[in-house]
């Protein structure tokens, strides 16, 4: 068995963050959390679980006195990824394949 020294203090912005947090950029801010744990954080507050019924871009986050706007969450995220061009769409898929038709070797031709 091995000792682990868990201070509760460090665990709590982990398991309870909107009791630590006020804004997502207050996540972004915190130098004791790691990235994957911003982002866990983050990807928690924009879940749709937290969205309001009539105004889904809000999130209230259980324990935080006000509602949190998606853009946010989603532009800290960004910023966590080193993506700080929020004003252009994500790219599209790229070129369309086209299959070979396999009749069209039986049929003398070049697909």
């Amino acid at each position: 068995m091995t000792n682990i020294n868990a201070n509760a203090r460090n665990l709590q912005p982990v398991f309870h963050p909107a009791a630590c947090y006020e804004s997502p950029a207050s996540v972004l801010t915190d130098s004791e959390l790691s990235t994957p744990e911003k982002r866990i954080i983050l990807s928690s507050w924009a879940s749709d679980m937290y969205a309001v019924e009539s105004c889904p871009a809000l999130r209230e986050v259980p324990g935080m006195s006000h509602t949190i706007r998606l853009s946010d969450i989603l532009a800290a995220l960004r910023e966590l990824d080193g993506d700080n061009d929020n004003d252009e769409p994500p790219r599209g898929g790229g070129v369309a394949m086209r299959l070979r038709r396999p009749w069209a070797a039986v049929q003398g031709r070049a697909a």
